[in-house]
């Protein structure tokens, strides 16, 4: 029976081929099997049976088509499946080394093989897996095979002919046949070797054919017809198998029925897919059972039919040409002849006592088939068994590239045909992006040139056996490395990098290894896309190895390029020395990169040796150095155990400071010696810079020589403040700070000289003098005479502008010497004096308290006796006989005009008729002698113009003095004096003198003589009456520039007689005037200070100011802001020499001090205490310690002098709008009591002094500002006081009333109390006799004080009550 190849062989190579094509690249190991070509010849005798057989199956299958038991699809789907097992089960046994594919582990960079992938698209092309539910089909078959037997079996006799099968799987057979005998009616089918029965299935396929099926060899089933035969054949062979198969050889085995004794094969070459020229098909014979044998086929170049073969090794021949038992075997086609071998006796029987022939010499990737035949030892031969199968294929694998570079590689491969491998040529196909070509070898390397860097090369090996069979190619897809880069060089170098670069047009990116020269470590590796990288992180010093390998595609890697450089040593740099002292300093430096591991080595050198210090900062402080002295100081550096280039800097330490530094000054030059105690002053220099005043900008620099600690200083400025700052050098290093610092000051400069001017008709000196050269901060000035002394201190002046310094010295005696001296004043330094003696100038001399005497002498002429005048006020030069035939009014300086002609012309009563000049004498104010003069008057004498003419007789005439200290004469007027220009004063008329009748009318002397003695008694009545009441008008206040019943004038010299007059009885005379006071001013208007918002402004509801002279401030916010409780007071010099107000209220502190700058205030005179008898009298209105706002005015305390009558505060006033400022002191006068008067006037009188003496230095429009508790009883009384002494000084009269109704026309109450109106009257006394150098020693007892007006009634406003006592 035959088997053949179905449509499932067919199936399974095409779905190989269409997943091998579908997997693009073709696969470079070996397939696992060699597919099954359709169309497998059977022997020539057997082709027409199964074309029988193959038809019957197609009509049978034409009937059922696809159906179960039809033969159709259906069992050919079914034995694909099988076949599959087998060959799954034949890959999974397969012998190591067969049909091997080339692993992952074969690949080399840039390769692409494609075993795997095309394993998958393979078993994505093969058709998924069907269903066993084929196997329905097969009982309908058994019942076919068995209607056969049944018809066979009918009757031997009958002829059965043409059978045939027409259908035929592994495991059944579908016979059918052609019936001679119509008339039978059953058959009988015999299947088998002789053995008889009726069974047409249960076939079971031979392990050879399960294993080429999995091999991918077609088993080829041989089928012949049943003949009866009666001669007894031998068994066929069994288990016919292909136990080895190659690429051109094949080993295949059977087993042998005990009756064999002897086989034979017929080997054919059934198809070549190399299309061989000639097909192979050789006889081999005499092949004994049990035996090893080895053919080696050899092809015959002659096509003759019947050949001979050569036996080899057994000396037997074999006949070309054999034929099975019933049919002779004719053969077309060429034979091959082969060589026999027996193997050697020592292993040519196999263990399992099978037959084996190993054929070698075959075609690869070609079907063959052989049919084993055995033969009985008589010649009998029987049935034959076959097998088919197909060598492997040749196939290069394991392509692998050994060496490559740019433009060469060398490739290597293997060949699965090792016994002839070098039979073998190879193709090689080169194929790149931009170029192919082919090489031929016939080895299994290969050396490529010529190729492009970067760039992708498809590798194809073709193995080629013999020019005729090509075998399966292997495939490698590679990149050619980028070639390597040129131009590599350093760029940069520093000590923690290196700058490479090089070029390079085919490199995708670069990968650079560093290798620290030496050092024994790994290399860094470091990748860029960039020509140019700078590696950091490198050591200073540093020799390092750098290596580059170009980057391609694919991970291609080029060959590399070396470079080696060396890092830039470590460097210490701009070291800074800083914070210098005696004895340490600083040090900061740099280092040529930041790393932190460096170590830093001093060397600090010096006179006294050398120290080392190791430091991990690159800063450091050095402590315990030598003042002086020169330190030279060396860093190392070091890093990884290389030191790097040192730096070096040399300082010195500062000197010590100077100590003991004196100065002796002159008014232009200072010397200075100063001590230095270090050891290294020897070698010291010691710079000086001398400020003025503290400033440097253009100090007088000096050096000294080595050693050297003096120096002296010239050319400076007499009284001027100096700085010297001394700086001590050693070597070129200077201390930057002053080493020594004393400030001193030059001597001033004494005033050169001065001369004295005096002012005509007052009592004043006026001093000028050129203002020395330098600076002044200030003079001295002492004036003296006698025992009597008074120094004041005058303003500073300057020399710059070259102007002359003048002050008026005031207060001083007429026409007396005085001794001067001026001393220049600086820094607490005085000038030596400059002295002169100055004479005050004159003024009109006192009038004499008497009259001149006059007595006549004739009935036309007297005689006038009168006393010199006081010379006090100057040197009397002239007097001047005035007569008149008026009243008894003092003259004025107009009458000087006229003369005698005058007189008689009637152009005037009184004349002048006599004019005396005398010698000037000198005459000390103390001195009671005066001259006597005599002058006869009517005796037509003659003195420089007047005429002395004769009286007339029977005339009234009055006599005058007029004394002279300047006498003028108007050259205008006849040479006459010019009165208003003279210094003149007058006497007091005499008596009228009555002048006899002419002696030559005598007649009617009786009736005359009566006449005349009652003209006599009359005119001596009258003369005694006005003399009486002139004695009386002499006592009594004589108006003078107040209206009468304001003023109450008493001259000096009268005051004390005054005064005793009315001290009488307890003061009644006091008291009457002081009665008559009380009324004054209230009736002024007080409306301002009455209004509601201003009421809770006043401390009493009876003391308010009035509207005429109230101090009025700026408006701001109100129209009521300019009111606060103070008055202007008139003074000796000015309406508004003083304000009058009333201690400040808490709710007014701001208002007061605003009134304090506003007008301009430099002195205030506070004359109580805050807190008196427990009740508060007044604000603590001043700051203690610190500064403090009153609105926009900021007070600070600069000075406080407590003593024990007084308190002397010094304040500076700012206004904090302006910035302005100015100083101030208040005179804070203690020892007032409440409603009283001081225990002595010499208390409050030598406090006037000392506020006068503060206000010559402040401005003289500024007011003096004076409070007490309501601003009227002690403030009046102070105010009258200094009124009264300017007025005792300047006028020699006293007008306590007239000063007292003054000062009340401005405030009311003013001198509050009769004790304080008595009490100015003693002050004026006592003044008196101390002008008068008097020994009495008068003090005004402080007796009972009068009650004040107190706020009884408080007035409530704004929720407040004045409750304030007085």
């Amino acid at each position: 029976m035959t088997r053949g190849g179905g449509s499932g062989s067919r199936r399974s190579r095409s779905s190989r081929d269409q997943g091998a094509a579908r997997g693009g690249w073709a696969p470079l190991a070996p397939p696992h099997e060699a597919p099954a070509r359709p169309g497998t010849r059977p022997p020539r005798g057997s082709r027409a049976r199964l074309r029988r057989v193959a038809a019957a199956a197609a009509a049978a299958a034409a009937m059922s088509p696809g159906k179960p038991g039809a033969g159709g699809a259906g069992t050919r789907r079914t034995g694909w499946r099988r076949r599959r097992r087998r060959r799954r089960l034949e890959a999974a046994t397969r012998a190591p080394g067969l049909g091997r594919t080339a692993g992952p582990d074969s690949r080399v960079p840039g390769t692409f093989q494609g075993a795997r992938g095309m394993k998958r698209a393979a078993r994505e092309a093969r058709p998924p897996p069907r269903s066993p539910g084929l196997r329905w089909a097969l009982p309908p078959l058994l019942l076919l095979l068995r209607l056969g037997q049944m018809v066979c079996a009918g009757d031997e006799s009958l002829f059965v002919s043409d059978v045939q099968a027409v259908s035929i799987s592994p495991t059944s057979v579908a016979p059918a046949w052609t019936n001679t005998d119509s008339a039978a009616s059953t058959y009988t089918h015999t299947e088998g070797e002789g053995q008889a029965g009726d069974n047409t299935t249960g076939f079971s396929p031979t392990a050879s054919y399960t294993s080429f099926t999995t091999s991918e060899t077609v088993s080829k089933t041989w089928a012949d017809s049943t003949v009866a035969n009666d001669v007894t054949e031998p068994s066929q062979v069994s288990d016919l198998r292909v136990s080895f198969v190659g690429v051109t050889q094949v080993a295949i085995t059977w087993k042998n029925g005990s009756d064999t004794a002897t086989c034979w094969m017929l080997f054919e070459g059934v198809e070549s897919c190399k299309e061989l020229p000639q097909v192979l098909v050789v006889n081999i014979s005499h092949l004994t059972p049990g035996v090893r044998h080895k053919v080696t086929q050899c092809l015959s170049e002659s096509n003759e039919e019947g050949r001979e073969s050569s036996v080899t090794d057994s000396g037997l021949d074999a006949n070309a040409t054999e034929s099975f038992s019933q049919q002779p075997r004719n053969h077309t086609a060429p034979v091959s002849g082969y060589q026999l071998k027996r193997v050697d006796l020592s292993s040519d029987h196999l263990l399992t006592g099978d037959t084996e022939v190993l054929i070698t010499g075959l075609v690869p990737d070609t079907q063959y088939c052989a049919a084993v035949y055995s033969q009985a030892a008589g010649g009998a031969e029987g049935g034959p068994q076959c097998i088919t199968f197909r060598t492997v294929a040749s196939q290069v694998f394991d392509v692998e590239v050994v060496d490559i570079n740019a433009t060469t590689m060398t490739l290597t491969w293997k060949i699965n045909d090792n016994e002839s491998s070098s039979v073998y040529t190879y193709k090689i196909q080169v194929t790149g992006e931009t170029d192919s070509f082919t090489l031929h070898v016939n080895e299994t390397q290969v050396a490529i040139t010529s190729l492009s860097s970067s760039t992708l090369y498809n590798i194809t090996v073709h193995p080629l056996l013999g020019n005729s069979s090509e075998g399966v190619p292997g495939f490698l897809q590679v990149y050619t490395p980028p070639r390597p880069v040129s131009d590599f060089r350093v760029t940069s170098v520093s000590t923690r990098e290196i700058g490479l670069a090089w070029s390079s047009s085919d490199a995708d990116f670069f990968k650079i290894l560093t290798t620290e020269e030496g050092a024994g470590k790994s290399p860094l590796e470091t990748a860029t896309q960039n020509q140019s990288i700078v590696i950091g992180g490198l050591y200073p010093g540093t020799k390092y190895r750098f290596e580059i390998f170009p980057q391609g595609p694919n991970g291609t890697e080029g060959e590399s390029q070396t470079v080696y450089n060396r890092t830039d040593p470590s460097a210490v740099f701009d070291i800074r020395v800083f914070n210098v002292t005696t004895t340490g300093m600083e040090l900061e430096w740099q280092s040529t990169d930041n790393a932190s591991e460096y170590t830093y080595h001093l060397v600090i050198q010096s006179e006294r040796g050398s120290d080392k210090i190791n430091t991990s900062r690159k800063e450091i402080t050095l402590r315990g150095l030598v003042p002086g002295t020169l330190y030279n100081i060396t860093i190392f550096p070091e890093v990884n155990h290389i030191q790097g280039e040192p730096s070096s800097t040399a300082q010195y330490t500062w000197p010590s400071n100077v100590a003991n530094i004196e100065v002796n000054t002159s008014t232009t030059e200072a010397t200075l010696n100063w001590q230095n105690f270090d050891e290294a002053s020897p070698r010291y220099t010691y710079y000086l810079y001398i400020g003025k005043d503290g400033n440097f900008s253009q100090a007088i620099r000096l050096v000294t020589d080595i050693g050297v600690t003096y120096a002296t200083v010239t050319e400076l400025i007499p009284g001027s403040s100096y700085t010297v700052e001394i700086f001590t050098q050693v070597g070129n290093v200077t201390t930057p700070l002053a080493s020594g610092r004393q400030s001193f000051c030059t001597d001033p400069a004494p005033v050169a000289s001065f001369r004295c001017e005096v002012v005509p008709k007052e009592p004043t000196l006026i001093l000028k003098w050129a203002c020395p050269p330098g600076t002044n901060t200030g003079f001295g000035l002492e004036i003296s005479r006698g025992a009597w002394k008074n120094v004041t201190d005058l303003e500073s002046c300057s020399s710059e502008n070259g102007t002359e310094y003048w002050t008026n010295v005031t207060y001083l005696n007429f026409s007396t010497s005085y001794n001067i001296s001026i001393t220049a004043l600086s820094c607490n330094k005085t000038a030596s004096p400059t002295q002169n003696t100055c004479l005050t100038g004159i003024t009109d001399p006192p009038s004499p308290d008497g009259s001149p005497n006059i007595t006549s002498i004739s009935h036309n002429s007297v005689k006038v006796e009168f006393s010199g005048f006081e010379a006090s006020h100057g040197p009397i030069k002239a007097y001047a006989l005035i007569l008149t035939t008026g009243d008894a009014v003092r003259p004025s300086a107009d009458v000087l005009r006229y003369t005698y002609e005058d007189f008689k012309k009637g152009a005037s009563n009184t004349y002048v008729t006599y004019l005396i000049t005398t010698e000037e004498k000198r005459r000390s104010q103390d001195l009671s002698e005066v001259l006597k003069y005599e002058i006869d008057v009517g005796n037509e004498s003659t003195t420089h113009g007047y005429y002395n003419g004769k009286l007339e007789p029977l005339g009234s005439y009055r006599a005058c003095v007029a004394g002279f200290t300047n006498i003028t004469f108007n050259p205008h007027n006849d040479g006459l004096i010019d009165g208003p220009e003279s210094y003149v004063s007058f006497s007091h008329y005499s008596d009228a003198v009555f002048l006899p009748q002419d002696p030559g009318v005598i007649c009617g002397a009786v009736f005359g003589c009566i006449f005349g003695a009652l003209v006599i008694v009359a005119v001596g009545g009258f003369i005694f009456w006005r003399k009486k009441r002139k004695e009386a008008k002499n006592n009594e206040v004589s108006f003078s520039q107040i209206k009468p019943k304001k003023s109450k004038l008493i001259k000096v010299e009268n005051f004390e007689a005054y005064f005793k007059k009315q001290q009488a009885d307890s003061n009644c005379g006091f008291a009457e005037e002081y009665e008559d006071l009380k009324l004054v001013g209230i009736s002024l208007p007080k409306y301002t200070a009455e209004l509601a918002e201003n009421r809770g402004k006043n401390r009493y509801n009876n003391v308010l100011p009035y509207d005429i002279s109230r101090v009025k401030l700026s408006v701001q916010a109100h129209s009521t802001d300019d009111y606060i409780n103070a008055n202007y007071m008139p003074g000796y010099h000015s309406k508004k020499e003083f304000i009058a107000t009333q201690g400040p209220l808490p709710n007014t502190l701001k208002d007061f001090w605003r009134m304090v700058w506003e007008k301009n205030v430099y002195a205030i005179v506070m004359l109580t205490k805050c807190v008196e008898q427990g009740r508060t009298k007044c604000e603590e209105y001043w700051p203690s310690k610190q500064a403090q706002d009153y609105g926009d005015i900021t007070v600070a305390m600069t000075s406080e002098i407590v003593l024990p009558q007084w308190t002397i505060r010094d304040f500076t006033v700012k206004n904090l709008q302006t910035s302005e400022s100015h100083p101030l002191r208040q005179f804070h006068f203690t020892s007032w009591p409440d409603h009283g008067v001081p225990d002595t006037t010499d208390l409050l009188i030598n406090f006037r002094y000392l506020v006068r003496d503060y206000m010559k230095q402040s401005p003289p429009e500024s007011p003096i500002l004076v409070h007490c508790s309501a601003g009227v009883g002690r403030t009046g009384t102070f105010i009258a006081i200094d009124r009264l002494i300017y007025q005792i000084e300047n006028e020699n009269t006293v007008d306590v009333y007239g000063i007292v109704y003054d000062l009340r026309m401005h405030r009311p109450l003013m001198v509050q109390t009769e004790d304080q109106y008595v009490f100015l009257n003693q002050c004026v006394l006592d003044i008196i006799r101390s002008q008068k150098d008097s020994k009495v020693d008068l003090i005004y007892q402080n007796t009972t004080a009068m009650t004040i007006y107190e706020n009884l009634a408080p007035v409530t406003a704004f929720g407040k009550t004045n409750g304030y006592i007085a």
